[in-house]
């Protein structure tokens, strides 16, 4: 495979950092926001408010893994600010490419909006004729969380560190076969093609419609592995019906803490996490756009919202229109690398 660039996704904690504010600046801060939340925002008609109905959130996974627990938290939050219902659309496969295809050619006026994953910026290096641009057709509204990614195993495997899976599955290779992973293109897929290029295993993608599927399958026993998000499987590990090896982290998560890091399981290049973003279709008018942007933000500061996260292994990020198209564009080109040197193809 030759050498592995490890990713370290900077570019996005460089979007979503902010820097303190206090005393008055800080107060004036959040009466602006409040005052925009508060006031009426027009269609492009101008004839009536926005919004006057409910509003659709694209996750483009099933129900269950990580973007669909970000959906509905944030969505939620969301139909409280605005009082009108945000309602989660899974709509799964083929990597996240067909419910953000759907996105993409919904009417720009608001009341379709997706949370996307770091697949959207992973899948133009994968779907040579993607039926939407990444760039061109979406519009930004903000990043909204990034969670550290776990290596997950079956408890019949019978290992209990990352060298005890590798040295099963060279003693066993006709056993120990294949991992799952939420779809074609996702972070975990590609997390888990590197793992096997740099461990040298064989084992066979099998791609599901998204986290929840990938892990009740890995629950099932119908996989032995599986990368996903800490979010999705904690619950499943405290169980005991899942067994946690490591975490795609430099450090260790303090959820976790008893879980080492693939660097410390001999793995340093191994290091990834899964970003959410809010966008919507291009097109949206900037009034909308705005509210949308001010409504997220103030979601995202709420101590609850934050506490709730965090307590799951996931960490609130927020950005700027603007910041979250500079994310965008910088990544898709460090992914496009990695996806080469693991020779990710579509399924």
């Amino acid at each position: 495979m030759g050498d592995v660039t490890t990713y370290k996704p900077d570019a996005r904690r460089a979007a979503g950092r902010e820097v303190p504010l206090r005393g008055a600046v800080y107060r004036l801060l959040a009466r602006c926001v409040a005052l925009l939340l508060a006031a009426p925002v027009f269609s492009a008609a101008g004839a009536e408010p926005y919004p006057t109905r409910s509003i659709r959130l694209i996750v483009p996974f099933a129900a269950g893994g990580g973007t669909d627990i970000i959906g509905r938290i944030l969505g939620q939050k969301l139909s409280e600010s605005f009082g009108q219902q945000f309602v989660i659309d899974n709509r799964g496969g083929a990597g996240g490419t067909i419910g953000t295809a759907l996105a993409a050619k919904a009417p720009a006026d608001g009341y379709t909006l997706l949370l996307a994953p770091t697949s959207h910026v992973i899948n133009p290096s994968i779907y040579p004729k993607l039926p939407y641009d990444t760039e061109k057709d979406f519009a930004p509204i903000s990043l909204v969380a990034a969670a550290a990614i776990l290596m997950a195993v079956h408890p019949s495997i019978g290992v209990d560190s990352m060298g005890g899976f590798v040295a099963a599955v060279k003693a066993k290779p006709e056993t120990i076969t294949s991992y799952g992973s939420a779809g074609n293109g996702t972070v975990f897929h590609l997390t888990g093609e590197l793992f096997k290029q740099l461990a040298s295993l064989t084992l066979t993608h099998v791609p599901y419609r998204g986290g929840g599927p990938t892990i009740t399958a890995l629950v099932a026993g119908e996989v032995p592995l599986a990368f996903e998000t800490m979010l999705a499987l904690q619950p499943h590990v405290r169980a005991g019906k899942l067994k946690a090896l490591a975490l795609a982290s430099t450090r260790r998560s303090a959820v976790m803490p008893d879980v080492p890091t693939t660097a410390e399981g001999g793995f340093p290049q191994l290091v990834a996490e899964n970003s959410y973003a809010l966008f919507a279709p291009t097109g949206t008018p900037p009034e909308i756009i705005a509210r949308l942007h001010a409504a997220t933000a103030n979601a995202l500061g709420l101590a609850g919202v934050r506490e709730l996260l965090a307590a799951q292994g996931t960490e609130v990020i927020g950005s700027t229109p603007t910041a979250l198209a500079a994310y965008v564009a910088s990544e898709m080109p460090k992914w496009a690398v990695l996806a080469r040197q693991a020779d990710v193809k579509p399924d």
